[in-house]
């Protein structure tokens, strides 16, 4: 798991070869004003999604992990708190991987929890358990999925 201010993206740009893309497209984006759906970047390679989405409580957020996509998040309109956990440390499957939507949910707790605000990001590779949208209301976020090369 990765935390930093969107002003700094430039000092990841070497751990995978599409990061520079992804943060190049957010740059242009007007984030304030950015319209809910998803634009394929570089094919399957590379896609971005700004989506719409209601925060619930940490007791209700399961972890869930990615085998072919590392995830990129970033809030919009809201601080958004992620719950974390190894996925070495995760043991107690909820569900199947799915391999279509690239997903599987565990039942365990998240070892740690992280605040992100509107103008940061965190990225989660395959080896991170994580639990997004924890809070309260809705909020609006951008949402990265760059495949694991």
């Amino acid at each position: 798991m990765i935390v930093d201010n969107l002003a700094n993206a430039a000092n990841y740009y070497n751990l995978h070869p599409l990061f520079k893309k992804a943060f190049e497209f957010i740059g242009n984006l007007d984030i304030n004003n950015v319209e809910t759906g998803t634009t394929e970047i570089d094919g399957d390679l590379l896609k971005v999604t700004i989506a719409e989405a209601k925060l619930k409580p940490a007791g209700e957020a399961k972890l869930e992990t990615h085998k072919k996509f590392i995830d990129i998040q970033i809030p919009v309109t809201k601080p958004e708190i992620f719950g974390w956990k190894s996925l070495s440390s995760l043991s107690q499957p909820k569900e199947g991987y799915d391999p279509v939507n690239d997903i599987g949910f565990f039942d365990d707790e998240p070892s740690t929890f992280v605040t992100i605000i509107p103008g940061e990001f965190i990225i989660f590779s395959p080896e991170d358990g994580h639990a997004p949208l924890i809070g309260e209301g809705e909020t609006k976020k951008i949402i990265i999925k760059v495949a694991v090369v």
